[in-house]
């Protein structure tokens, strides 16, 4: 098996409000867009990010546990710390739970966001070698 990812998707509780958060809050472009069922954006070269409503979800991959934050988290990574407060005052415009950036033990600068679903976004600035194979 190659060493990828595709698709990630995320499982949310009403898709109308997840596409006001993406596409009007954020400013996202979907790449596919069905109304009640998934709303897909091209988020890199090959990957896919994928909002798919619940009920759909369910009758294909059954019964999804819900509440309390989830055990990961999606990044964004911006090529200086000014990058990162400027990406975490629009997701705050747009409605998004903030958690303020501030210089980080592992010599970055990061801070967090919420969507409407609670699925916790990381947005850094990592000054590592790692940090900067993330940047388009």
């Amino acid at each position: 098996m190659q060493q990828r990812i595709n698709f990630v998707t995320l499982v949310v509780q009403d898709l109308a409000v997840s596409r006001n958060f993406y596409v009007s809050g954020l400013g996202w472009t979907p790449a596919l867009d069905v109304p009640g069922e998934v709303l897909m954006f091209a988020v890199a070269d090959k990957v896919v990010l994928s909002l798919w409503a619940r009920e759909h979800a369910e009758a294909e991959i059954g019964p999804v546990n819900a509440g309390g934050a989830a055990p990961f988290t999606l990044a964004h990574n911006c090529a200086e710390p000014a990058g990162v407060d400027n990406v975490l005052a629009d997701a705050g415009r747009a409605g998004a739970q903030v958690s303020a950036a501030r210089q980080r033990e592992w010599g970055g600068y990061s801070g967090y966001f919420a969507d409407p679903d609670g699925f916790r976004w990381e947005v850094a600035f990592n000054p590592h070698p790692i940090g900067g194979i993330t940047l388009p």
